[in-house]
Formats: C-alpha cells, sequence, structure tokens
C-alpha cells in the first residue's frame, strides 16, 4: 500500500491522479490533499477518499472547509492552511510519494522538500526544473529521492531511455508538440486573441495557464529546460518538432540511428499510472489507442521567427543559470495579466524579453539566489505591465 500526498488536487492533474488512485484501491491511499481555493471540489475528494490532512492555501477556504466537513461527519480529516503547511505534508512521514501538481513557481519549495526527504517524487509542474536546474537533480541524488516525470513529452523520454538511464548512446531528445490552437497562423495575425480562444486547446483538457503556454509554445520552451535538467544534457541536444496529432509523445534518437518513441491516447492518466506503479505497470482507465484508426502522422520544424516564446525560451536554455528563472517567473506575470484581459496575447513575449534583458544573467549556487531572481524578475516584469497599459 503505497500512501500517496498530492499537491495541487483540484487541479486537472490532481483529479486525473484521483482517478487512477481510484481504479487500484488496494495498492495506494491517499495521505494528504492540498489546493488553493476551491472548497467545493476539496470537499467531494474528501468524502471520496478521507485523507487524513487536507491543507487549503487560504486561511478563509480552510476555515470553510473545516465546516463542510463537520456537517457531513468527517472532521476527523485535519484541516490546515498557508504554505508552510503545504510544505510540511510534502515532506511527512505519513506519505511515500508526492505528486506535485501545484502550478507555477508556488511549487518549487514544497517539491523540493519532498526531495530532500527522500520521497518518490512525481513531477507535474515544470517550474522546480526550470527554475532550479542542476540543483533540483543534485539534491536529488544526494537523498536518494525518486524523481518521475508525469509531463506527457518527459514520461515519454523516461520510458524511451535505457533502464539505467545512461546517456552515452543517446544523439538526441525529440520533444513533440502539437502546436496549441493557433498552429499555421501568423503571430502579427493574434493581437486580438481572448483568453478563451487561447484556453481552447485542440487536443488536450489543462487549466487556463498551462494552456496559454501551450498556445504561445511558451510551454514547449520550458519544457525543453527541464528535460536538459531532467535528462543531464545540454540543450543542444534537445530538439522540438511539432507534431499536429499528439500521439508520439516524444522520442530518443540514438548515435546508431535507431530511434524510440512512446505512443499513447494524448490523456495525462497514462504518465500518470506510469509514474505511480514505476517500475510495474498498471490500469490508467484511459482510451486505448487504436493504432487502425491512425490515418497519419505529421511532424515539421516550429517556425522560430513566428513563435518568439519559444524563441525567448531556447536563448533562455543555451545560457542557462539564471536566465530560466527570469524566464519562468516573468512569464507567469505576463500570463495572469492576458488572463485577466489586462494586456494583449501578443504583449506576452514583450513582457518577457524587458526581464530577461533588464536582469543581469548570473549563476545560481543555492535556492536562495533562485528565490531572489524570481522575484527581481516578477517586480521587472510588473513594471513593464504598467507600460503596456
Amino acid at each position: 500500500m503505497q500512501r500517496i500526498t498530492i499537491l495541487g488536487s483540484t487541479g486537472s492533474v490532481g483529479q486525473s491522479t484521483l482517478d487512477v488512485v481510484s481504479l487500484h484501491p488496494e495498492l495506494f491511499r491517499v495521505s494528504a490533499l492540498t489546493a488553493n481555493i476551491n472548497v467545493d471540489k476539496m470537499l467531494a475528494q474528501c468524502q471520496v477518499f478521507d485523507p487524513a490532512t487536507v491543507v487549503m492555501s487560504a486561511p478563509s477556504a480552510a476555515q470553510e472547509l473545516e465546516r463542510a466537513l463537520a456537517k457531513i461527519g468527517l472532521e476527523h480529516i485535519n484541516v490546515l492552511s498557508g504554505a508552510g503547511a503545504i510544505r510540511d505534508v510534502a515532506k511527512s512521514d505519513d506519505c511515500d510519494a508526492v505528486m506535485s501538481a501545484i502550478v507555477g513557481a508556488a511549487g518549487l519549495l514544497p517539491t523540493l522538500d519532498a526531495v530532500q526527504a527522500s520521497k518518490r517524487v512525481l513531477i507535474a509542474n515544470k517550474e522546480p526544473l526550470v527554475m532550479t536546474g542542476n540543483l533540483f537533480m543534485r539534491e536529488a541524488a544526494r537523498s536518494g529521492a525518486v524523481i518521475l516525470p508525469i509531463d506527457s513529452e518527459h514520461n515519454a523520454i523516461y520510458q524511451c531511455l535505457p533502464s539505467d538511464q545512461h546517456k552515452g548512446g543517446v544523439r538526441k531528445i525529440h520533444l513533440t508538440a502539437s502546436g496549441g490552437p493557433f498552429r499555421g497562423r501568423k503571430w502579427s495575425d493574434l493581437s486580438g486573441i481572448t483568453p478563451e480562444e487561447a484556453c481552447a486547446h485542440p487536443n488536450w483538457s489543462m487549466g487556463p495557464k498551462i494552456s496559454v503556454d501551450s498556445a504561445t509554445m511558451m510551454n514547449k520552451g520550458l519544457e525543453l529546460i527541464e528535460a536538459a535538467a531532467l535528462f543531464g544534457l545540454p540543450a543542444s541536444q534537445v530538439d522540438i518538432v511539432v507534431h499536429p496529432q499528439s500521439i508520439i509523445h516524444s522520442m530518443v534518437e540514438y548515435v546508431d540511428g535507431s530511434f524510440l518513441a512512446q505512443l499513447g491516447s494524448p490523456d495525462m492518466k497514462i504518465p500518470i499510472a506510469h509514474s505511480l506503479s514505476w517500475p510495474e505497470r498498471i490500469e490508467s482507465g484511459a482510451k486505448t489507442l487504436d493504432i487502425t484508426e491512425i490515418a497519419r502522422l505529421d511532424f515539421e520544424k516550429p517556425d522560430m521567427d513566428n513563435l518568439p516564446c519559444l524563441r525567448l525560451a531556447r536563448a533562455a536554455a543555451e545560457l542557462g543559470g539564471s536566465a530560466p528563472a527570469v524566464l519562468n517567473a516573468s512569464n507567469e506575470v505576463a500570463v495572469e495579466a492576458f488572463l485577466q484581459s489586462r494586456i494583449g496575447f501578443t504583449d506576452i513575449p514583450k513582457v518577457i524579453e524587458a526581464a530577461m534583458n533588464a536582469i543581469e544573467h548570473v549563476s545560481i549556487s543555492n535556492i536562495e539566489d533562485v528565490l531572489n531572481i524570481d522575484n527581481e524578475a516578477r517586480e521587472v516584469a510588473k513594471a513593464e505591465l504598467d507600460s503596456l497599459l
């Protein structure tokens, strides 16, 4: 029986994780759940999974949840609030595995806590590896934590690499990208795009922030940075290929000319089930891919001249050091402003580029450096927002 803590249980990945867990009550028990402010979803999850502890980011949400639980006879569930409590459950002795599904930089510290506590860490949020890179992986090596990627692309790569993760025979990693909802359209024609249009992904069901990142292709840039850190390869050995059908989730090219690819339906329950059960396999509940129904598999190079966010991410990946943290922080600020209709869709890369140009590129030696750079980048990005309003 594996005890599971889910950081961000009311989001799309958290809900999919609980779907997989519910199929295997003999294998998994939910130890703790955390969320931001969605009391209704958390209450429903508590009724089904009866976790020992629940953490809400906002104290008011925690108080509302506690009252609601008492009304239905679940007052034995320990309800906590705040970032500190989220970090506490991530490293608690009461769990064996932690699903890190908090979107954005807010997931960095609790994920690092889980790594330092030698947990099996299932990483669905890109930010810890994007912001800290080699620091994160060195900490995992020191603690003995098992890092299992949940992003469909990184999970595909993980499955296609040798079991000992030796990279000596790898020539390149090829990350596949659907191209998002605006594939084939000129960037200059997208200034009037609304948040609703940007979030209408053709293949995947995701939260608003990740959906916007997919529309700008920034998600693929963040995945490039994450892949380099996760698999110990330079950014020059990570390529991106547009694959509209989202059937091949990524490929590993070997020096002998072999390509290994992982295929599957575009459903996050597949990588979640793989990581929950690794090194075994379990039923995921996802629709089985019928390869006889696939009429074609298309591939094309991304038009870097037409994808400013992806171009900026590639530049940050090649610079390394503080650049990925600046990229990530300024992107979060810009995407939030777009979702609030404060800036236009094509303003997003303007905010990011301003932050990258304004902040001196430095090396990173500890987590404090990362947090300081993150804060500085957010302030610069917010100042750039003011100039656009």
